[in-house]
């Protein structure tokens, strides 16, 4: 089986909204603003706010996404791709301060995980076929993944005199999909506050960032059961939280019995088969979005063995793995959170 199009994500998605455990009151003046947007279903749910500010509300944030989107792509002709084809030909490119940030952020994340976390390596996932909104059964030659294995690309590689970006590895190839929905909850977030809103819970596919809570209870989103319909468990979402998962159930092909997910190993240049999804909670600051999206690629590649050391490592005190076995493992912290 092939997923081909991921826009049913109402039934799909890593994570589903549950307002049911909201007051009527609360459900009748929450109000959702969706679209589709960095390849996923995307929604804005604002309480606390008339219908036709809420709408508006939800109307700028989605134009702030689809600006993310389109200078963030990371195949189709973007300030991204730019930046790669000059790394491809050895020239400097001239960038702005938000890339730099974004990029200098990502390379602390990537040394902090022993690179296992790597945007570098889009050259690897274009190989495998990922680069794409249609994914078809792939693989590229041993010869081809040890090329790139050999060459090494690493944030690091970057280097920065302003916002001029050069690389010394002309095999550096970003790809921010694995980061750039985090970071545009927290843009949303932004806007948000600066307008004053109460309560608000972004989804970006199912990563989720909340603002304040909808009446007296808090925001709560399940946690979605990687091999079978509805949910393993819920967990309540506080104010300036983020949900973030990573899954091999959305973006993967089956090749010769073997489910091929987009998340790839850069140690080895191959996909990583012994974890089905990995959820973690991130809280604090500007920047919880962009923690919930990041952190959890490192624990997903990481594996059913050492995810641990690496939550310790990143200050990670909230995940919930799910192996491909179906087996469930928890920190204490996420343990306290989740109802079955």
């Amino acid at each position: 089986m092939i997923k081909r199009n991921f826009y049913y994500h109402l039934f799909s998605i890593l994570l589903l909204v549950l307002l049911s455990g909201c007051t009527s009151k609360t459900v009748e003046t929450t109000y959702i603003t969706q679209g589709n947007v960095f390849g996923t279903l995307v929604k804005i749910s604002i309480y606390g706010e008339s219908e036709a500010r809420a709408n508006l509300l939800g109307a700028q944030v989605l134009r702030e996404f689809d600006r993310l989107h389109h200078k963030f792509h990371a195949w189709q002709p973007s300030a991204l791709t730019a930046l790669n084809d000059s790394i491809a030909r050895g020239e400097p490119y001239q960038s702005d301060a938000e890339m730099v940030g974004m990029l200098k952020a990502a390379t602390r994340l990537a040394e902090n995980s022993d690179n296992l976390f790597n945007p570098a390596i889009g050259g690897l996932i274009r190989l495998w076929g990922f680069q794409s909104s249609d994914i078809t059964p792939h693989g590229p030659s041993p010869a081809e993944i040890k090329q790139w294995v050999d060459a090494n690309p690493r944030m690091t590689d970057l280097s920065y005199n302003g916002t001029i970006i050069s690389s010394r590895n002309k095999a550096v190839m970003l790809d921010l999909g694995g980061y750039a929905k985090g970071y545009a909850l927290d843009q949303a977030a932004k806007i948000l506050h600066a307008e004053h809103v109460k309560a608000a819970l972004i989804n970006i596919g199912g990563n989720l960032l909340a603002i304040g809570q909808p009446g007296a209870h808090p925001w709560k989103v399940g946690i979605q059961n990687p091999r079978g319909e509805g949910t393993v468990a819920v967990v309540e979402l506080h104010d300036n939280e983020a949900i973030g998962t990573s899954g091999d159930y959305q973006r993967y092909f089956m090749k010769d019995g073997k489910r091929r997910p987009h998340i790839i190993d850069p140690r080895t240049g191959e996909t990583t088969d012994l974890v089905a999804s990995v959820t973690i909670i991130t809280s604090g600051g500007t920047d919880a979005g962009t923690r919930s999206d990041g952190n959890s690629k490192p624990l997903f590649i990481a594996g059913p063995l050492h995810w641990k050391a690496f939550a310790e490592r990143l200050g990670l005190e909230e995940v919930l793995l799910i192996d491909t076995n179906e087996n469930v493992q928890m920190t204490p912290a996420m343990r306290k959170r989740v109802m079955p």
